[in-house]
């Protein structure tokens, strides 16, 4: 069975390198690179890579929609799309000569209430042939704030586990849906929390309420400090460091990582191993230049 891939709010990803950023004064781009980006979309590019069977639902459209089909199809990932009226966007990513980044995300195309009523019904018909289905990235104009929750409530009629990777009021509605596991960077945790975390004490203090809430699996990302994997009901609780690397990009790490998580939670492995071959991959993927897998 394939894990089913929903990125609602896709785009594709131009990388533009310059030597610094100078402020008010013109900028010459000495190369761009394209590619089909988006949370959900470096998923399924990253789960395909690790041997997965990814199955990505994608709503898609104008010129820039087509553009990023063509870029799925040159890499062999099965997609479902949805037409849309509205274009999809182009994230900009800015890279300086030293490594600093600079990014840069449109909101997205408006979606329909005819739209979205399409985009549930080929959820609804994908899930019986998947084992998992993740939820990615941020909700396209249009959409209210509980989308991501109705589409968990969705996979629980099918007995289909959820991995949900979102921030703000969306990640919010979603968490009380309780899907099986959430995967919020520190910044994003604190958000829910509404509270900053000024130490790993608090992080896992919130992680546990979160958790609680859920009533599963709370992954915390934190770049190059050792993240967290919990289940407060399971009192469970691991840590796992990176290892330290040259680092060339964290654009897609946290993509990277939840794909690797969900191809070990595929293979029935212990939940240890899940954070350690999630950090491993995610850390791989910082050694890599945007949107490259290998």
């Amino acid at each position: 069975m394939s894990t089913l891939i929903v990125a609602l709010n896709p785009s594709i990803d131009a990388e533009w390198r310059v030597p610094e950023v100078r402020w008010e004064e013109k900028n010459n781009v000495q190369s761009e690179r394209l590619w089909a980006g988006g949370k959900g979309i470096n998923v399924a590019r990253w789960l395909k890579y690790l041997g997965g069977r990814p199955q990505l639902l994608v709503p898609l459209g104008g010129k820039t929609g087509d553009e990023l089909a063509g870029y799925l199809r040159a890499e062999k990932i099965p997609a479902r799309i949805i037409r849309l009226r509205e274009s999809t966007r182009v994230n900009v990513i800015v890279t300086t000569k030293n490594g600093r980044q600079m990014r840069f995300n449109p909101l997205g195309p408006c979606v329909s209430a005819r739209e979205w009523s399409t985009i549930f019904r080929e959820v609804g018909a994908q899930l019986p042939k998947a084992n998992m289905l993740v939820l990615s990235g941020s909700l396209p104009r249009g959409l209210p704030n509980n989308t991501y929750t109705v589409l968990i409530q969705l996979a629980y009629r099918y007995g289909v586990p959820t991995l949900l990777d979102c921030d703000g009021p969306p990640f919010r509605a979603a968490a009380k849906a309780q899907p099986f596991l959430v995967k919020p960077n520190e910044h994003e945790l604190a958000q829910w929390w509404r509270k900053p975390l000024r130490s790993e004490r608090e992080l896992v203090r919130a992680a546990n309420a979160l958790s609680r809430q859920t009533r599963g699996w709370v992954l915390v990302s934190r770049g190059g400090k050792r993240s967290v994997l919990l289940n407060e009901s399971s009192d469970f609780q691991c840590f796992a460091t990176p290892p330290r690397v040259k680092l060339r990009n964290t654009v897609g790490a946290g993509d990277a990582l939840l794909a690797a998580v969900a191809r070990q939670i595929h293979f029935g492995a212990p939940p240890v191993k899940w954070l350690e071959y999630g950090i491993k991959i995610g850390s791989f993927a910082t050694q890599r230049a945007a949107g490259q897998l290998v």
